[in-house]
C-alpha cells in the first residue's frame, strides 16, 4: 500500500515555508513516526514541496548536503612527514656535526642519502593519493525534487530537510528519506547494512521499537540505490547527519595506527642512538685519558657514530617497500600507506565482510524442489528440465532483458529468470501465448507477488512468496491430472532445512480460474515447489582462504547478513569445518561485556547481524589478545572497523568511497585472492627488509668493532670518516635495493606468522650480526697489524678494501637464512649479482683512479695486496655458508 499526503490531512493545511521544527524529534528514530508527522515536523505539505525562499534558509542553517572529507595532503605536509623518524633525525645531526668540524664532503653524503630518502617517501604517497583519487566515483550527484509544486533536478548537495525527493529505479539515494509513496519501490542497501538482497520497500510505521536499519522498511538512506519501482520521500536528514555521515563521524573519532615495520624500525632507532651515544662517549672519554689529543678523540668519536648508524636503511627500506607497492599493483593490490606494504605478511587473523567481498554480491538459483519429484541443485546438474514451477518463476516476474541480453531487476527476480532460461522458459515468449492481464506487486507485508495470465479456459495465476505464508493459502499439490493431497508439514520442513543451509528460500503455486480475482483474493491454490536461492562464494576465494589457513592466518566473516546465510556461506568457504558451527550475532554480542568478548573472541569464526561499532568491538578484542588484524570490506558499514584494524583492505572496484579512504589497502580487481597473494608479497618484503637489516648491522658491527678495538690494541685509527660513509653508501646502498628483488623463500606460506611483537633482530639474528661483524672486524685489523708489521704503506688503503669487498661476499651469503648460494644460484637475482659488481668496479674506482686518490686518501694496490683483500672477502662467505649448514644440520 502506497500512501499520498494530501493538504489539509489533519483538519487543516500544513504551513507552507513556516519555521523549521525539525530539532524536535531524535535522529534515527524517523522510521516510527507516521508520514503525516513527518511532514508536520518538518512545515512542508508534501504535494507542493518547499518554496524556494524556505529552501534558501533551511540551506544556511543546515548547510551542503555533503560528507565532510579530509583536505588533500599538501606537498609541506608529505615532506614533513618524512623527517619524523628519529633514523633520520640522527642522520641530520651527524651532518651538522661534520660541517661544524670542516669535513664538507661528509656532509654532503648524508644530505644526499636524507633528501634521496624524503623524494622516494613523497613520490608515493603522490602516488597512492593520484591513483585513490581516480577510483573515486561521484555518488548521487544530482537528484529530482518537489520544489514550489514543480518538479526540478538539482544537485545532490543542494537538497535540504523537507525536501521531497522523486526517486526511481536505478537512482542513488541523496539523502536520509522517510518515504510517503511507494510503488514496487526496491532498495539495495548492501554497501551501507550488507545485506545482499535488495529490501521492499514500504510506507507504514513498521510494528516494535527497536529496528536495524535493513529492517527500517519506510526509510531510504544516503548512499544506497534504488533497483525497482518508485517512490517519494522526504529529506529528514542531509550531510553528516545522515546514517552515512555518522559512518563518517566514526572515522573522523579513530586515527590510523602505525604498522608493525614502523613500530619495529622506530624501537629500534631508538636503541641504536642510546647505544651508539654511549660508545661514543665512552671512545672519546677513553682516549682523554689516555691522553690523545681532544680534536682527535672528536674526529674518532663521530667517525664511529657515522659507522654504527646504518644510514643508507631508512632509504634502502622505503625503496624496498615502494618496490614491493609497486609489485603488488600488478597483482591489483594498491598500497595507500607505503608501511602497510609488509603489514600483510604478519598478519594473524583477516576479518572479512561478506557481501561483494567473499561472495559475488548478485543472487543465484541453487537449488529446486518441486511437487512432481523433480529435484535440481546447481552443483549436480547443469540445467534443470522445464517444468510447471518453472514456468511460474518465469511468469511471475518482472525483471528485463536489455539491449546487450543482460537480466535488469531484482537481483532474486533476475536469479529466477536466469533460472527459468537455462530450462527454455523465457518470460517474453512465455506471455505471447499467456499474456499476463492483472497482477499484485509484491507487498512486505504478506510476502507475496502475484501475476494473472490468459489462457483458452480463462486466466491462470501465480504466486510466489515465503514458505511459511504461502504454504497455508495452498490447498493441493498441482498435478497436470488434477490437485493431491498435500502434505504442509513435509514442505515447511523442506523450506526449513534449505533456510538452514544459508539459502532464501521461495515458494511458488497456481490457481485457474475463469476471470481474474479481486484484489488480495488469494486462496484455493495449488502448491507446486520451491526454489532456494544464494548470493554465491566467489569461484576463487575458497581458494585464497585455504591458502591463508595453511600460512596460519585465521579467518572470520563478519557481515550484516542472516546468521544461517553467513554460516552456509562460512562453511562452503572453509571458514568453518562444521556446517552446525555456531554463529555469534550483534543481539548476542549487544549482550556480552568486554571481558566476555574477549573469552570467545578467538574462538568464533562467523559473526551476523553486526553493526559498525560492534565490527570495532571485534577488532579490538582481537587486538587485545596481540592478534594483528587486517579487515576487508566494501560497504560503508566496513569503514570504521577498516581505519581500526591494522591493516584495513578495502574494494577498489564495487567498494564505497568511504571504504576506500579509511583503509591502507585497495585490492583494485575487488578478489578475495588478491588478499593471499598480498600476504606473500608482505612477507617476501619483510624478509627481504630483515636481510638487508642483518646485512647493514654485520657490516656496521665491522666497522664499530675496527675502530673502537683498533686504539685499545694501540694500532692507529684505521679508517677516516669518508671511508666509513662510502662504504655504507656503495655496499648498503646498491646491494640493498637490490634484496628487493630477491624471491620469496620456498617456505613463505607454509610457516605461520610473525609474533605482532617480535623484534627486527629475533630468531637469533643479533647473535648472528654479533659473530659475523667481529669475524669481519678482525680480518681487517689483521691486515692492518700486519701491514703496519711489514712496512706496507698501503694498510689504510687495504683495511678500506677488506671492508668493502668482505660487505660485499656478505650479501650474497645472506640471501637466504637456510639455502647455500649455490642452490639459489647467482643468477636468481640478477640486479643484486650487478649491485655487487658495480660496486666492485666503483671501489675499484676509488684504489686506482687517480683523481680519485686524493678525495678519498687511498693509494693504488699492488697485485698481491688485492689478492690478499678479495682472499679475506672469501673467506667472510665461507663463514656465512658455514653457519648456514651447522644451523640446519638435525639435532643429535
Amino acid at each position: 500500500m502506497s500512501l499520498r499526503l494530501r493538504r489539509g490531512l489533519d483538519g487543516g493545511q500544513a504551513p507552507h515555508g513556516g519555521a523549521d521544527h525539525t530539532g524536535a524529534v531524535t535522529p534515527g528514530t524517523w522510521h516510527l513516526r507516521e508520514a503525516a508527522d513527518v511532514a508536520r515536523e518538518h512545515t512542508v505539505d508534501p504535494t507542493l514541496g518547499l518554496d524556494l525562499a524556505e529552501v534558501r534558509t533551511r540551506a544556511g542553517r543546515h548547510g551542503p548536503n555533503e560528507l565532510p572529507s579530509a583536505p588533500p595532503r599538501s606537498l609541506a605536509s608529505l615532506l614533513a612527514e618524512q623527517f619524523r623518524d628519529l633514523m633520520i633525525l640522527v642522520l641530520v645531526g651527524a651532518a651538522l656535526i661534520s660541517g661544524v668540524l670542516g669535513d664538507w664532503v661528509d656532509t654532503l653524503v648524508i644530505v644526499v642519502i636524507v633528501v634521496l630518502n624524503a623524494a622516494i617517501g613523497i613520490v608515493q604517497a603522490w602516488r597512492a593519493d593520484r591513483a585513490l583519487a581516480a577510483l573515486k566515483q561521484l555518488a548521487a550527484a544530482h537528484a529530482v525534487v518537489l520544489r514550489a509544486g514543480r518538479t526540478d533536478r538539482i544537485p545532490a548537495h543542494a537538497l535540504v530537510p523537507g525536501d521531497v525527493v522523486l526517486l526511481e529505479a536505478g537512482n542513488q539515494v541523496p539523502a536520509d528519506l522517510r518515504l510517503f509513496e511507494s510503488v514496487q519501490l526496491r532498495i539495495d542497501e548492501s554497501a551501507l547494512t550488507g545485506e545482499s538482497v535488495t529490501v521492499a520497500k514500504q510506507t507504514g510505521v513498521p510494528a516494535g521499537e527497536t529496528h536495524a536499519l535493513g529492517d527500517r522498511t519506510n526509510m531510504a538512506y544516503k548512499g544506497t540505490t534504488a533497483t525497482q519501482g518508485r517512490g517519494r520521500g522526504l529529506v529528514v536528514a542531509t550531510g553528516r547527519t545522515t546514517e552515512l555521515g555518522q559512518m563518517a563521524h566514526l572515522l573522523a573519532q579513530g586515527g590510523w595506527e602505525p604498522t608493525p615495520l614502523q613500530r619495529r624500525l622506530s624501537a629500534f632507532g631508538k636503541r641504536l642512538a642510546l647505544a651508539v651515544l654511549g660508545i661514543c662517549v665512552l671512545v672519546f672519554a677513553a682516549g682523554l685519558l689516555r691522553g690523545e689529543p681532544a680534536l682527535l678523540m672528536l674526529l674518532t668519536a663521530v667517525s664511529l657514530a657515522v659507522a654504527a648508524i646504518p644510514e643508507a636503511m631508512p632509504a634502502v627500506v622505503t625503496v624496498l617497500l615502494a618496490l614491493g607497492a609497486r609489485r603488488m599493483v600488478a597483482i591489483n593490490a594498491l598500497v595507500r600507506r607505503l608501511a602497510s606494504v609488509e603489514t600483510l605478511g604478519s598478519v594473524t587473523w583477516i576479518c572479512s565482510d561478506k557481501t561483494g567481498t567473499l561472495t559475488q554480491n548478485r543472487m543465484r538459483a541453487e537449488t529446486l524442489r518441486d511437487g512432481q519429484g523433480l529435484r535440481w541443485d546447481a552443483a549436480q546438474s547443469a540445467a534443470p528440465a522445464a517444468c510447471e514451477l518453472l514456468r511460474a518463476a518465469a511468469l511471475c516476474n518482472d525483471a528485463q532483458v536489455a539491449r546487450d541480453g543482460a537480466l535488469q531487476g531484482d537481483p532474486t527476480e533476475t536469479a529466477l529468470a536466469a533460472l527459468a532460461a537455462s530450462a527454455g522458459l523465457q518470460r517474453a515468449a512465455l506471455e505471447r501465448q499467456s499474456p499476463r492481464i492483472a497482477e499484485e506487486p509484491f507487498d512486505a507485508t504478506v510476502k507475496r507477488m502475484s501475476t494473472w495470465h490468459g489462457d483458452a479456459a480463462g486466466v491462470v495465476g501465480y504466486t510466489k512468496g515465503a514458505p511459511e505464508l504461502l504454504l497455508p493459502l495452498c490447498e493441493g499439490l498441482w498435478h497436470p491430472a488434477g490437485a493431491t493431497a498435500l502434505d504442509h508439514a513435509h514442505w515447511l520442513q523442506q523450506a526449513e532445512a534449505m533456510a538452514g543451509e544459508g539459502l532464501r528460500v521461495l515458494a511458488f503455486a497456481r490457481r485457474a480460474l475463469p476471470a481474474p480475482p479481486e484484489a488480495g483474493d488469494v486462496k484455493g491454490l495449488q502448491f507446486l515447489g520451491l526454489v532456494g536461492l544464494i548470493d554465491p562464494p566467489r569461484e576463487e576465494a575458497a581458494a585464497a582462504v585455504r591458502e591463508c589457513l595453511a600460512a596460519g592466518i585465521a579467518v572470520a566473516m563478519i557481515t550484516g547478513d542472516h546468521p544461517a546465510t553467513a554460516r552456509a556461506i562460512a562453511w562452503r568457504l572453509g571458514i568453518v569445518r562444521d556446517p552446525r558451527s555456531p554463529v555469534l550475532t550483534g543481539a548476542q554480542l549487544a549482550g556480552m561485556d568486554a571481558a566476555a568478548l574477549a573469552a570467545c573472541v578467538r574462538e568464533v569464526r562467523v559473526y551476523a547481524r553486526v553493526d559498525p561499532l560492534q565490527k570495532i568491538r571485534i577488532v579490538q578484542a582481537l587486538q587485545a589478545h596481540g592478534e594483528l588484524v587486517a579487515m576487508t570490506g566494501d560497504g560503508v558499514n566496513d569503514a570504521p572497523a577498516l581505519q581500526r584494524a591494522d591493516i584495513g583492505v578495502a574494494m577498489g572496484r564495487g567498494g564505497t568511497d568511504v571504504a576506500r579512504g579509511a583503509s591502507s589497502l585497495v585490492l583494485l580487481d575487488d578478489n578475495f585472492a588478491t588478499i593471499a597473494a598480498s600476504v606473500r608479497e608482505g612477507r617476501r618484503i619483510y624478509d627481504n627488509i630483515r636481510k638487508f637489516v642483518r646485512y647493514a648491522l654485520t657490516g656496521n658491527a665491522g666497522e664499530i668493532g675496527v675502530i673502537f678495538l683498533a686504539p685499545l690494541l694501540g694500532l692507529p685509527l684505521p679508517l677516516l670518516p669518508i671511508h666509513i660513509l662510502w662504504i655504507n653508501l656503495v655496499t648498503d646502498g646498491l646491494p640493498g635495493l637490490a634484496l628487493a628483488a630477491e624471491p620469496a623463500e620456498r617456505n613463505v606460506m607454509q610457516r605461520p606468522p610473525r609474533p605482532p611483537a617480535e623484534s627486527l633482530l629475533a630468531r637469533g639474528l643479533w647473535q648472528q650480526v654479533l659473530v659475523a661483524g667481529l669475524l669481519l672486524a678482525g680480518l681487517c685489523l689483521g691486515v692492518q697489524a700486519w701491514a703496519l708489521h711489514v712496512g706496507d704503506a698501503h694498510w689504510q688503503t687495504m683495511v678500506f678494501t677488506v671492508l668493502t669487498f668482505g660487505q660485499l661476499a656478505l650479501v650474497l651469503g645472506l640471501r637466504s637464512e637456510a639455502t647455500p648460494l649455490w642452490r639459489l644460484g647467482l643468477f636468481s637475482n640478477v640486479p643484486l649479482l650487478l649491485a655487487v659488481l658495480l660496486s666492485v668496479v666503483l671501489q675499484l674506482a676509488t684504489v686506482y683512479v687517480p683523481w680519485l686518490n686524493p678525495v678519498f686518501r687511498t693509494q693504488p694496490l699492488t697485485a698481491m695486496e688485492l689478492g690478499w683483500c678479495l682472499a679475506l672477502a672469501a673467506l667472510v662467505w665461507a663463514a656465512v655458508e658455514a653457519g648456514k649448514a651447522w644451523c640446519g644440520r638435525p639435532a643429535g
